[in-house]
């Protein structure tokens, strides 16, 4: 796999991880909810405005571009593994972020991804 392809799939991982955290943050803001026959417009609007929640669907968007054009050039067999990295970086950064726990079998589970990826882009 040369640079370009390697940057594309980091980069489209990198923009997938970061539009999961812009959701969360923007669903933290908004706050817990429901959707029920009553609240749909309003729940929707109150969504579909939130800035995190719309920067996140910016980065999905434009992750999506930049798959494609990984893909077009790595095997999805080597490519799609590449996507547990995302794991490995919104694990890392929801806790620094969000407070939310690193126990010692995540971190092992996080160790085995890294061995994984490693492992498939060696083949």
């Amino acid at each position: 796999m040369n640079s370009l392809s390697l940057g594309l799939i980091l980069s489209g991982v990198l923009l997938n991880a970061i539009a999961q955290l812009l959701l969360k943050a923007g669903t933290n803001a908004v706050g817990h909810f429901a959707f029920h026959a009553g609240n749909i417009v309003p729940v929707g609007l109150k969504l579909a405005l939130q800035p995190y929640i719309l920067g996140g669907v910016a980065c999905y968007a434009v992750s999506l571009v930049v798959w494609i054009m990984a893909l077009s050039r790595v095997p999805v067999s080597i490519a799609y593994p590449m996507l547990s990295i995302g794991y490995v970086i919104n694990a890392f950064i929801a806790y620094h972020w969000f407070g939310e726990p690193l126990s010692a079998q995540k971190l092992l589970g996080i160790g085995l991804i890294i061995i994984g990826v490693v492992l498939v882009t060696r083949s």
